[in-house]
Parts: structure tokens; C-alpha cells; sequence
């Protein structure tokens, strides 16, 4: 008689190993993300540019890393993730090398702004909402803001890399350290990165066969605009689209390019100002992490509420703060900024599941979008204070005001939706309808 053996149980699930590699294609993409902030001063001293020239092409980066993220989804659902990872990893690596060959400011635009805002935009927040919603029905909170943490971590512990390379050999050589950054990530995706749990025989970490969904069929643009037209029928998607343009002014828009060259308009030399930022990605980690961890069983609602006001005050206070030397209120400032930095986007991506269910990466994806529409504006205006004022401090004053409001219409949106209708308001494909009616 033959002894049958039981199944061997995996000790880790395949989604972790998802996870991770997804983790690391985010870092990848985010070092050249860090590169703006250090460089400005750079390219104005060698080619001339104005602030606002230069800040133009940061806000095209941003505003096309936001519009990208939902048709991103699109294509993640249609072609798979793999294949728009690899894509975006390319890209990003192509726009970052080909800076070192420019020599006017429309160059600057094309790649720092086109190629690289295209190709960070293809995975970008978009990314985290498709494999936490794929691969994840346990722990999504705990798996978004860790996932988050890469994206905007990467860009802050990039930054004094990259200026201590800038320092002693130029920003040449700081934008192809970039570029192999995100080349290097690659062979890692292709290996690892696995589009749904079905293609490994397991069901997502926490649930069932039946909670992997069927790949959506059809042109990814219009599910992308499908997608929009639906969402912009609800009150929570504008409440929530308006205060992630805020988030995104007041950190990405704001923060991320314009703290450096305002910490050296003071006298503070740009290597401790970028040193200061990759405080704020080390906490980053932290706050992002915990507040997936909140997410997961408090009120999303309330906890925007909190993150959002407390960011205001902290901008309110932020221009007393400047000095030529680091004072232990810059550290508060600078800890606390790094443990609110994106501790919004956990629960801004589960009231997006909680209103428009199985659509909602896409849904988020134009929620980010918002976002970063608020960052490229930022970025832009801030740069136009500084050439017209000669200093930041309105720029700091505007944002913090916008904060405040951002916490109001985060507690505006309500406890639940009203009647089911609301929780899924994206019409089924045809392929879903069929199936539905046969």
C-alpha cells in the first residue's frame, strides 16, 4: 500500500514575494524622482535657467506621473503587470540617461519632465492599489502603506546620494547613477513579478480563489475613462480627489524640490538641506507603515482628518525654522513631516474600495492623478514666489491653509455609502455582464 503525502504548505506566500519585488520596483523608479530637488540649483548655475523654467519641467514630471497612474491600471489589467513594469522601468532609465546630452530647456522638459513623468507615472500609486487589490484580501492596509513607504522613501534617501555625487563629480554622473538604478530592477521584475495568484495555483494572502477576479477585456483607455466618467457622479470621489490635490501640493509639489534651495537661500549648505529630507524618507517608512497598520481598524476618515490638519500647522511654523544650522525645532519638524509624509494614501486607497469596490485601482488612479495635478501646481507656483518675492514663505503659508481645508472634506465624506449603487459605480464590462445575465 502506497503511503499518500500531504500537499507541501508553502512557508511564505507567493504575494509577499510580490510584495517585495513590487517594493523594490518602486525604489528603483523613485531615485531618479529624487533628483529635482538637488539639481536646481545645478542647472541654474550652468545653463542660466530661471527657477521657474526649471520648476516647469518638475510640474511637467509630476502633473504626467499622476495623469498616467489611471490608464497605468488599465494596462496592468489588460496586459498584465509584469509587462507595464518592465516597460516603465525602461523608460524611466531612457529619460534619466538621455538628461546628460541636453542642452536647452525644452530637452530638460522632454526628459526630465515627458519620458520620466510617463514612466514613474506607469507604476506610481496606481501600482500599489492593483497588487494589494490582487494579491492581498488580509493585511491590504498593512501591504499599501508599506508599498507607499517605497515609492516616496526612494526619493527622499536618494537625495543625498545624489547630492554628494553632485558635489564631487556633477549631475551628469549623479543622472546616470539614476538611470542604472531603475535598469537594475529590471531582471527582478521579469523573475518575480507575477500578474495574479492564479498563475502560481494559490488564492490571494487571507482569501479565496473566488476574491481572484477576472482580468477586465477591452481597450484600457476606456476603461480608464469609463472608469472617471462614473466616478466623477459621486460626492466621495471629489472629496477625495480634493484633498489628495492638496496632499500631493503640499509634499511632492512643495517640499520634495522647493525645501533644499529654500534651506539655502538661509545660508544652509545643499548637502546637510538633502541630508534633512532623507530624515524625512527614514520616518517616512515608519508613519506610512503605521498608518497602514491604523487603517486597518480605525476610521479612514478621521485619520485624514489628523494627518491633514497636523501637516498644516506644521508648514505654518515651518518658515521660522530656517537657519544656517540645523536647530533641534528643524529635527521636530523634519520627524514629524517624515511620519505624515504619504500616511494618507492607506486611507485614501480603502475608502476607494469601500465606494467603488473592485474598480477601484482605477478609480484611485484618477484620485492620484489629483494629486499630483496639486504637486505640479505647487511646484510651478513655488518657484514663481521665489522669482517674484525673493522668498518661499508664501509658498509655505498657501499650503498650510490648503491643509486645514483638506481636513475638512476628508471628514465631509461619509461613514458609508447610501445605498449599493454607490459601492460599485463603474458599469461591467460586457464580458462581466454576460457572464452576469448567462
Amino acid at each position: 500500500m502506497t503511503a499518500v503525502l500531504p500537499p507541501r504548505t508553502r512557508r511564505i506566500h507567493p504575494a509577499w514575494w510580490v510584495a517585495a519585488v513590487t517594493f523594490l520596483a518602486l525604489l528603483g523608479a523613485a531615485a531618479f524622482r529624487a533628483v529635482p530637488g538637488v539639481l536646481i540649483a545645478p542647472l541654474h548655475e550652468e545653463f542660466g535657467w530661471s527657477l521657474s523654467t526649471i520648476s516647469a519641467a518638475v510640474a511637467v514630471n509630476l502633473a504626467l506621473y499622476g495623469l498616467t497612474a489611471p490608464f497605468a491600471a488599465a494596462l496592468m489589467e489588460r496586459f498584465g503587470i509584469r509587462r507595464v513594469v518592465v516597460t516603465a522601468l525602461l523608460v524611466v532609465a531612457a529619460g534619466s540617461a538621455a538628461t546628460v546630452g541636453m542642452t536647452a530647456s525644452w530637452q530638460l522638459v522632454l526628459c526630465w519632465g515627458v519620458l520620466v513623468g510617463l514612466g514613474t507615472g506607469s507604476m506610481a500609486m496606481s501600482l500599489v492599489a492593483t497588487v494589494t487589490g490582487r494579491w492581498f484580501v488580509a493585511r491590504r492596509g498593512l501591504v499599501s502603506g508599506v508599498l507607499t513607504a517605497a515609492g516616496a522613501t526612494g526619493q527622499l534617501v536618494f537625495l543625498p546620494v545624489v547630492a554628494v555625487v553632485d558635489e564631487r563629480w556633477g549631475w551628469r554622473p549623479a543622472a546616470l547613477g539614476t538611470a542604472a538604478a531603475a535598469l537594475a530592477v529590471v531582471p527582478f521584475v521579469a523573475w518575480l513579478l507575477r500578474d495574479r495568484p492564479r498563475d502560481l495555483g494559490v488564492a490571494p494572502f487571507g482569501g479565496t480563489p473566488a476574491d481572484d477576479v477576472d482580468p477586465v477585456h477591452g481597450n484600457p483607455a476606456r476603461t480608464a475613462l469609463r472608469g472617471l466618467a462614473n466616478a466623477v457622479r459621486t460626492r466621495p470621489f471629489w472629496l477625495l480627489a480634493g484633498g489628495f490635490l492638496i496632499c500631493g501640493a503640499s509634499t511632492n509639489g512643495l517640499v520634495q524640490p522647493h525645501f533644499i534651495p529654500a534651506a539655502h537661500d538661509h545660508g544652509m549648505p545643499v548637502t546637510t538641506a538633502a541630508g534633512l529630507l532623507a530624515v524625512v524618507g527614514i520616518f517616512d517608512v515608519a508613519g506610512t507603515v503605521f498608518s497602514g497598520w491604523l487603517t486597518d481598524r480605525l476610521d479612514p476618515r478621521v485619520l485624514l482628518l489628523a494627518y491633514y490638519g497636523l501637516r498644516g500647522m506644521s508648514l505654518f511654523l515651518l518658515p521660522q525654522l530656517f537657519g544656517t544650522d540645523v536647530q533641534a525645532s528643524m529635527i521636530a519638524f523634519i520627524v514629524f513631516y517624515g511620519l505624515d509624509w504619504v500616511a494618507t494614501v492607506p486611507p485614501t486607497l480603502a475608502l476607494c474600495r469601500q465606494y467603488f469596490g473592485a474598480r477601484a485601482p482605477v478609480v484611485f488612479g484618477w484620485v492620484f492623478a489629483s494629486h499630483q495635478v496639486g504637486a505640479a501646481l505647487a511646484a510651478f507656483g513655488a518657484g514663481v514666489v521665489r522669482d517674484v518675492t525673493g522668498s518661499y514663505d508664501g509658498a509655505w503659508y498657501a499650503a498650510a491653509a490648503l491643509c486645514l481645508v483638506a481636513s475638512v472634506l476628508s471628514i465631509s465624506i461619509r461613514r458609508r455609502p447610501a445605498d449599493p449603487e454607490t459601492t460599485l459605480p463603474i458599469a461591467p464590462t460586457p464580458a462581466a455582464a454576460a457572464e452576469a445575465h448567462g
